[in-house]
């Protein structure tokens, strides 16, 4: 299996498959590059090289308790696209990775990125504030750090059903669909899943939006009830020089089902124009 070494000494899974202009995709919390398959093959039999890694702390990744904030982050994943010398590349990021892949793209990418699309991403900001009303209570996120130290594989199984909707009436989350995100949970780091807390509620990056300077696709759907769609795309849209805003009406946080179709498209569409 495929790893690279960052400099401060992090060992990466990554994998690589086809070949012609190459995507990039960065999961969310508390998931794996495992969350991106479908894409990974939709975008491979559409003729795209598309990378996709474990983020330090999570999957197969090595555990290091140590770089859990959205710079370092985004550091590897600048490492990454070094180390495979990638060029005209599209940088796609869901919920913790869109705000990896808007740092990325802001800071660290100037010259390589060509497109960045995000989903149900956590910029600018997640946290509830007096300048962002709209966003999460750090009672609702100090909860979430709470559960996961009390007895994060039972707060997996619970989390999951809200992440793809499934406490919605009419809509029907497979128990595999639920299991897999309590399996990915499971290969996180303790320490990294309760530090990337912070990592995705805090870091302000209404700036990283203000700097980037390539197309920007920004996907949601208007009953995420993990990223706060008034905090998050709404806000995302009025910062960015090169923007497109998509709200997918009753869709998740979660990425599955018909909205998981559509928004596939539209990114190959987006890619492609």
């Amino acid at each position: 299996m495929p790893y690279f070494t960052t400099t401060d000494g992090a060992e990466i899974f990554y994998t690589d498959q086809g070949t012609g202009q190459p995507i990039v995709l960065s999961h969310g919390w508390p998931l794996s590059s495992d969350a991106w398959q479908v894409e990974i093959k939709r975008f491979y039999d559409a003729g795209y090289r598309v990378i996709a890694h474990d983020r330090r702390g999570h999957g197969r990744s090595s555990k290091v308790a140590t770089g859990h904030d959205m710079t370092t982050y985004a550091k590897n994943l600048a490492e990454l696209i070094e180390h495979l010398d990638l060029h005209d590349v599209v940088v796609i990021g869901h919920s913790t990775g869109g705000g990896e892949v808007v740092r990325y793209a802001a800071q660290f990418g100037k010259g390589r990125v060509a497109k960045v699309v995000t989903a149900g991403a956590v910029p600018p900001i997640m946290l509830k504030s007096e300048s962002n009303p709209e966003g999460t209570p750090i009672e609702d996120l100090d909860g979430i750090r709470a559960n996961v130290l009390a007895d994060r594989s039972q707060f997996w199984l619970d989390l999951a059903v809200p992440f793809y909707g499934g406490n919605r009436p009419g809509v029907d989350v497979s128990e595999g669909l639920k299991e897999d995100f309590w399996r990915q949970g499971m290969l996180v780091n303790l320490i990294a899943a309760y530090d990337c807390v912070k990592a995705f509620s805090e870091t302000d990056q209404a700036d990283d939006l203000k700097a980037i300077d390539v197309p920007i696709f920004i996907a949601q759907g208007d009953d995420d009830q993990i990223v706060p769609i008034a905090a998050a795309a709404r806000k995302s849209i009025e910062l960015v020089k090169h923007g497109t805003l998509k709200v997918y009406p009753g869709a998740s946080h979660g990425i599955w089902g018909a909205y998981q179709d559509e928004l596939d498209q539209d990114i190959l569409a987006f890619i492609a124009k």
